[in-house]
Parts: C-alpha cells; sequence; structure tokens
C-alpha cells in the first residue's frame, strides 16, 4: 500500500507551514503570551479564513470535509511552530465529537473562527479512560481541570462515567474558572452542580473521541520534537568549543543521534495511528503506542535539546524554551507514558491468542 500523502495533501501541509511559520516568529510569540493571554487571535483567524480551522468539519458548516489525517496535518504543523492558538483543542478533541456525534449545530461558525468548542476530559486524578463525573437525569455533576480554551468556549464536550456530553458553560450548575499553567495560555476548571446537558454518545463514544484525542496530541508533539531536533542540530554546528564545533564532539553526535531516533519514533507512530483511524481500522493499541513515544520520546528529545544547548535553551529570547513547555503539556495530557503503558498492557492481554 502507499502512504505516502497525495499532492493534494502536501499543498495543505505548505499552506498550513506558510501561515503558521510567517505568524510564529519570536517577537510576536512572546507578545501575544503578554499582552494577548496567549491566544494569537489574528492567527486563529488567519488560518479559519484559509479553510484550514474546518479542514473536516462537515461542509454544512462552512468546513471542507475532509479527513481526520487532514486534521493532522495542519497540527503536526502546529506543534512544529508551537503557535500559541486552540487548534488541538478545537480541531482535535471537541470537533471531530461533535460531527461524528450529531451535535452540528454546536459547530456553527466554528470553521470560520468566530465560535471556539473545547473538551473536557482530564480530571486531577484518575484514567482519562474511567472518568468520575457522573450524570443523574441528564444532569452532570463533577469537576474538570486543565480545560483547553476553556475561557473562550462557547461549548464544551465533556467526558462522564456513562458516555460523553454537550455542555453550555453559561448554563445554570456550570462554573468556569481560570487556571493558569506553565504553557503561558490559560486554561480552565470546569465545576459541574448538577449542569444540563446533552447526552452524545455512551462509553463507546468516549473510546472513539479519546483515541483521536490521544493520536492529535502524538501529531503535534511529532511537530514539536522535530523543530526541537532542528533547533539543536543548528546550533551543536556553529557552537565552537576548543577551537572546532561541537558537533564533532563524539558524545554530542551520539546523543544527537539518539534524539533523531526518539524523533522519528513519534512520528512513525503518530502517523500509523491517524493513518489507522482516518481509514477505520481498530487502532487501540497503535494509538497507546503513539502516545508513549510521545510523552516519553518528546521529553528525551527535548532533554536532548536543552542539554546540548546549554544555558541558551531556557533563554526567552531563543525559541527552544517554548517546544519544552509545549511537549510537558503534551506529555501529561490525557496520560503520562505510565499509565498509557498500563492500558496498553490490558488491551493486549485482553486479545486473544492465536
Amino acid at each position: 500500500m502507499d502512504f505516502s500523502f497525495t499532492s493534494d495533501q502536501q499543498d495543505l501541509r505548505e499552506l498550513a507551514a506558510k501561515i503558521l511559520s510567517d505568524a510564529t516568529t519570536l517577537e510576536r510569540t512572546k507578545a501575544v503570551v503578554t499582552e494577548q493571554d496567549g491566544f494569537d487571535r489574528d492567527l486563529w483567524r488567519a488560518l479559519a479564513e484559509a479553510g484550514l480551522v474546518g479542514i473536516s468539519m462537515p461542509e454544512s458548516v462552512g468546513g471542507a470535509g475532509l479527513g481526520f489525517l487532514e486534521t493532522c496535518i495542519v497540527l503536526e504543523e502546529v506543534g512544529r511552530t508551537a503557535a500559541p492558538i486552540p487548534a488541538l483543542a478545537v480541531m482535535g478533541l471537541a470537533a471531530p465529537a461533535l460531527a461524528e456525534f450529531g451535535a452540528t449545530d454546536a459547530l456553527e461558525g466554528v470553521a470560520s473562527g468566530e465560535r471556539i468548542v473545547t473538551a473536557a476530559l482530564t480530571e486531577a486524578v484518575g484514567d482519562a479512560y474511567a472518568p468520575s463525573t457522573s450524570s443523574t437525569g441528564g444532569k452532570l455533576t463533577g469537576e474538570k481541570v486543565c480545560v483547553p480554551a476553556g475561557l473562550d468556549a462557547k461549548a464544551i464536550v465533556v467526558s462522564a462515567i456513562d458516555g460523553i456530553y454537550l455542555v453550555d458553560p453559561s448554563a445554570a450548575g456550570v462554573t468556569v474558572q481560570r487556571q493558569d499553567t506553565m504553557l503561558g495560555a490559560p486554561t480552565a476548571r470546569l465545576v459541574l452542580s448538577g449542569a444540563e446537558a446533552t447526552k452524545l454518545a455512551g462509553p463507546e463514544g468516549l473510546t472513539w473521541l479519546l483515541e483521536r484525542a490521544q493520536t492529535a496530541l502524538a501529531v503535534t508533539m511529532s511537530g514539536a520534537a522535530s523543530t526541537a531536533l532542528d533547533l539543536t542540530a543548528t546550533y551543536v554546528k556553529e557552537r565552537e568549543q576548543f577551537g572546532r564545533a561541537i558537533a564533532t564532539f563524539q558524545a554530542v553526535s551520539q546523543r544527537t543521534a539518539d534524539t533523531y531516533i526518539r524523533k522519528e519514533a513519534i512520528k512513525l507512530t503518530a502517523w500509523q495511528a491517524a493513518w489507522r483511524l482516518d481509514a477505520g481500522i481498530p487502532a487501540a493499541e497503535q494509538v497507546d503506542a503513539a502516545k508513549y513515544w510521545a510523552a516519553q520520546g518528546g521529553q528525551d528529545v527535548l532533554l536532548a535539546a536543552h542539554h546540548l544547548h546549554g544555558g541558551v535553551g531556557v533563554d526567552r529570547d531563543y525559541p527552544l524554551y517554548r517546544y519544552f513547555l509545549l511537549a510537558k503539556q503534551l506529555e501529561l495530557d490525557l496520560g503520562s507514558e505510565t499509565p498509557t503503558l498500563v492500558h496498553l498492557g490490558a488491551l493486549i492481554a485482553e486479545t486473544p491468542v492465536g
């Protein structure tokens, strides 16, 4: 089979890369984080006008009606530029569930960049596949943390014990509080106290959503790891010590080679999961493998990058720190390496032998 991207998909990648790279200079990104609450609304509108925000949303709500692979192509470029926009929350988490489970009314104005939607899938403790938020008579009670773009969202997909629900953040029984994280853009703490909600799907719907969300995270990490390695390769070729570029030192070249292998592992496992999901092929184990490599491999890549850069890597006048913060967030979202391996082990144990 041919796993290469089509010419249209390559054009999509080039368009996304052009818009994102032009708008994510170090100076502009620093200004966005300090002056605009970590959300580059001008860049988001530019992506929407180019048709990229709604690339996989239904045509009935202004989208292009393409597949999950096209979403992942855009998200990898978002990771490659560490763009301060809610692409992962909107395109990788909420919009796919709203489209799949018939809540397209909530997608009105999303593809055009006028409205934000997100998903609340993380709780303070526990496994994303086994949330503790409960439903009684269609009303939700529970608490979600680190909800991406939660302060701007007009609709939130919420995971619960018995499936996934659609919640209006302005409804009675819903409290949205600002929650700052290390990334710079504030997230939200969502408290539900008998909140009215519309059920979208049962537990199988939650699994469907989490598989795509974790894959979207892994693909974004692939882009971030790629740029971190590019920055490192450039730096070690230019940085001299004892009259030689440090890239010529054996320990440096070996560390860089190991980092390249990890970067490739992130990329290949992420795209394997994305391809299987897009093709409608079961991908539970592949998603866990991708999330593991995104979590463990992503941190390996960024730690090596910082080590090889020395003090330059933590200077906020140098771009590497943005990728480290993004990678740490992607590592922890929806399960770090240990819970992901536990989930993968359970899947393997349940697979019949022979």
